[in-house]
């Protein structure tokens, strides 16, 4: 199976290429004060010819058995496959459960920086990612992409009066053999940098 750059895609963010299309799949949310929770994901990439990439994510809770445990903090379960050598098959869609209630929604804008932070690997470009939560949150996000891996922290974040007070995020990113696999990090409700939530997606 072999990679191809989509079509009409601004070659800005050609190091995102990957990521342009349809996930979909199962994760979990365990957080003090929120509890264990089992949610379906739709994820979509797109773009319209501009340099950026167009994000939206759509979480829905289910009624299903959670695991015993998320990844350990900034802990990665597979070594990260590179999306430009795709020969491995991608594992066989898992079935996902029914549609449940809407747990949050994102909306946002990935972009391919063009600075080039002091000290980032000659693999590797740097980001910026802008990220609208229906909540009633704004994330800037900086960090870098390359050989299938992205890493983000949180840069600024703004709120409304009457959103949940998030101080701080830090999302990983990955391709591994041929699903998305992401873990995000949150320091909020007085609690330090920890462990929020992670999924694995298959490609629609």
């Amino acid at each position: 199976m072999t990679f191809t750059f989509p079509d009409g895609l601004s070659p800005e963010v050609y190091p995102l290429a990957w990521l342009v299309g349809r996930w979909r799949g199962e994760g979990v949310i365990d957080y003090p004060g929120v509890g264990k929770k089992t949610f379906v994901q739709d994820l979509v990439f797109d773009h319209d010819g501009g340099p950026y990439l167009r994000f939206e994510s759509t979480l829905r809770v289910l009624e299903s058995v959670v695991p015993d445990k998320l990844p350990a903090d900034g802990e990665w379960p597979a070594p990260v496959a590179d999306p430009t050598d795709a020969e491995a098959e991608a594992p066989e869609t898992a079935e996902v459960g029914g549609p449940g209630t809407v747990w949050s929604t994102e909306t946002g804008y990935w972009r391919v920086s063009t600075d080039r932070p002091e000290g980032l690997e000659e693999n590797k470009h740097a980001l910026e990612v802008l990220v609208a939560d229906a909540s009633g949150r704004i994330t800037v996000y900086i960090g870098a992409a390359g050989n299938g891996r992205i890493d983000l922290a949180s840069d600024a974040i703004a709120r409304t009066s009457t959103a949940s007070e998030v101080r701080a995020s830090k999302r990983l990113y990955g391709l591994v053999q041929g699903r998305l696999l992401w873990v995000e990090e949150l320091a909020a409700f007085g609690e330090p940098l920890r462990s929020y939530a992670s999924a694995e997606l298959d490609r629609q």
